[in-house]
């Protein structure tokens, strides 16, 4: 197994897409727009502007979701093969070309099982309709993230689970806010009022008529059941689909900021002078305590998507909140909660859960701490999976082999551990899990009277070594030498809140957690929007990410490009031997050099050695492009040029064509 890269964050990586395809700027001027309070009428031609939908391709490509056909049965892999000019005629013409105008095609729908024997639909979108969302999401959501509430975090850039948690662990312990208002949602996704969206994003300045009349198609596009019927629906938005995590953020934004008027943000603390923490954050101390003497009721939101929590200080305050917060979702959202489990949980006494974790506060001297753990169903789900997969590691399935099974396994427990590090007492927890999970592999990998599990096995990585290699734990399969991580060894992570300064849409946000291109941009630009004429978008996407990784250098020589014409890329295994558009097949190169790839003519090749000047490392580096082009290897002394078959791009073969 190679030594592993930590992996970027979608964030980032969505960042570093958008400066390959110059869209950055026109993001970060939308941002400022509607910080600005501008109203936004003419926002088609950016969707459909090429560079934001070859940007779109791009997202959505390095999606897993991406390999997941709809009724259509396309793959992105299919839209790869087309031209980018192709590819932005056609999302053109399904958006603003149809009779009717835009038209989607059905969702397919496919229930997902839940943990307590219920399931959860989840809607497929065709890939043509997938990408005219990515192209919507692209531009809306600078716009809506200028106007959303500090206090959301799901389905957000640069947010997660674990800043939702830093602030439940904040409010509880530092703010001393016992009484948690836990709400549940009728079937949110399923019931949102089509009217009242459009009325909210009209609301948050997005006015351009035309883009609110294809989100209404889009929310109105009909469901294949997988009986075969096709339902209609009246409301809701679809999960799965690219936009309905965004769409959800816009229809609770507004519960955010009633909310925050009722306490956090009321108008009696614009009467207080404040400052800003490290983070960034006012600190308003000094209004809350003038505002306690006052009937308003103390309260707190922390949301993630449709998940929310309420938090306030006493109990009284927070029956109120209660019955306030479920009266103001019936008449303002037309959304019901489920009265089974909304309730009121004093945390000094009883667990609260949120995200997955069940979290209290315990008595430590004279003051209290929050103390957490996988909440039960959690507990249960990773229990049983893991012991489900150790009799796939027994009994491989077709295809995976023992080592495939292992590594699944091992994927399994870094992602129990990484999500749940959080909680305070997941050692507990995930020791408990262990003992089982170890009992099950004893008995499951025995031959005989010996066992397979072993001490030694192949080397570590330098990722395992460092989250593993101290672990006494750990075990290895006796044939595959593969190692399984222990579920057990793990430690308490304390969550980091939220940085206020971060922010994908401004330069000074961005320094915070993204560095800037490193290479020629100009150039970069000038190789993404130069003519591909008949190669693939794929080809010309996978193009700009080698610019990149190669820091604008040639592979071979590593000398810079200056300019457009100097730039070659090449094909590791030639297209008229079955090589293909991958990434892993292609690499840039100077002209010259490409020539001297493909070259058969002694001549052709003691010319292009000369003007090259190849030291060992260099020729070594051609010798291996060579060969997988099917060429002899040039020998410095004495090249060998019996080889006379050619698929490339040489002087020699135009003039015989």
């Amino acid at each position: 197994m190679p030594n592993e890269k930590k992996p970027k964050t979608k964030c980032v990586e969505y960042l570093r897409h958008a400066e390959y395809y110059d869209m950055q700027s026109t993001f970060d001027e939308l941002y400022a727009r509607s910080q600005a309070g501008e109203i936004f009428e003419n926002l088609m031609d950016v969707i459909l502007s090429r560079e934001n939908i070859l940007l779109a391709y791009r997202n959505i490509k390095s999606n897993t979701g991406s390999i997941t056909p709809g009724t259509d049965k396309l793959k992105i892999s299919d839209i790869g093969k087309l031209t980018a000019d192709e590819v932005t005629a056609r999302v053109r013409k399904i958006v603003k070309g149809a009779k009717n105008g835009y038209t989607p095609r059905s969702v397919r729908r496919k229930d997902i099982p839940k943990p307590n024997g219920n399931t959860r639909p989840l809607g497929i979108p065709c890939i043509w309709d997938r990408l005219v969302q990515q192209c919507i999401k692209q531009v809306m959501e600078p716009i809506c993230e200028a106007r959303f509430s500090n206090n959301s975090y799901g389905f957000r850039p640069n947010r997660s689970v674990e800043n939702a948690i830093a602030a439940i662990y904040r409010l509880m312990q530092k703010s001393g806010l016992h009484y948690v208002v836990e709400f549940d949602i009728k079937g949110f996704f399923d019931n949102v009022d089509h009217s009242k969206l459009i009325k909210q994003l009209w609301s948050l300045n997005i006015r351009d008529k035309e883009l609110l009349y294809v989100i209404r198609r889009i929310l109105k596009a009909p469901i294949l059941m997988p009986n075969g019927h096709t339902e209609h629906p009246t409301k809701g938005t679809p999960q799965g689909g690219i936009i309905s995590p965004l769409l959800a953020n816009v229809v609770l934004n507004e519960l955010d900021h009633w909310i925050e008027s009722q306490w956090q943000c009321n108008p009696v603390t614009e009467n207080y002078a404040y400052r800003e923490n490290a983070a960034g954050c006012p600190i308003q101390s000094h209004a809350y305590r003038a505002m306690r003497n006052t009937r308003l009721k103390e309260m707190y939101i922390v949301r993630y998507a449709d998940d929310f929590r309420i938090l306030c200080r006493t109990r009284e305050q927070a029956d109120q909140t209660l019955i306030a917060v479920t009266q103001w979702l019936k008449e303002r959202l037309r959304l019901d909660v489920s009265p089974e489990k909304t309730r009121v949980v004093d945390v000094r006494r009883s667990y609260s859960e949120f995200l997955g974790f069940k979290i209290r506060l315990r008595k430590k001297g004279k003051k209290y701490v929050v103390q957490s753990h996988m909440c039960d169903k959690a507990y249960k789900k990773v229990k049983a999976s893991l012991t489900k997969q150790v009799g796939n590691i027994k009994f491989p399935r077709k295809g995976r082999g023992e080592a495939g099974e292992v590594r699944l396994f091992n994927s399994m427990v870094m992602g129990i551990q990484n999500y749940y590090q959080l909680a305070t007492d997941i050692s507990i927890d995930c020791g408990d899990i262990g003992r089982t999970v170890n009992t099950v592999l004893k008995n499951r990998l025995k031959s005989g009277k010996t066992h397979r599990l072993k001490k030694e096995g192949r080397d570590l990585t330098k990722m395992e070594i460092q989250k593993y290699g101290k672990s006494e734990q750990l075990r290895y399969i006796a044939q595959s030498k593969e190692p399984i991580y222990p579920i057990s060894y793990v430690q308490c992570k304390n969550p980091m809140s939220q940085r206020r300064k971060v922010c994908a849409y401004t330069a000074v946000g961005r320094s915070e957690i993204h560095d800037d291109l490193r290479i020629n941009t100009f150039l970069l630009l000038q190789l993404m929007r130069a003519p591909t004429y008949s190669r693939s978008t794929e080809y010309a996407d996978n193009r700009i990410s080698l610019f990149s990784a190669q820091w604008g250098k040639c592979a071979v020589t590593g000398k810079k490009f200056q300019c457009i014409s100097e730039i070659h890329c090449h094909h590791k295994k030639p297209k008229g031997i079955g090589g293909r558009d991958k990434y892993e097949n292609l690499v840039l190169v100077l002209a010259p050099v490409h020539e001297l790839i493909h070259a058969v003519d002694e001549d052709t090749i003691r010319s292009y050695l000369t003007a090259l000047k190849l030291d060992t490392s260099q020729l070594t580096k051609l010798n291996k492009l060579r060969t997988l082009a099917k060429r002899k290897p040039i020998d410095l002394e004495k090249p060998n040029l019996t080889n006379n078959s050619h698929n490339g791009m040489t002087k020699e073969t135009k003039k015989s064509v």
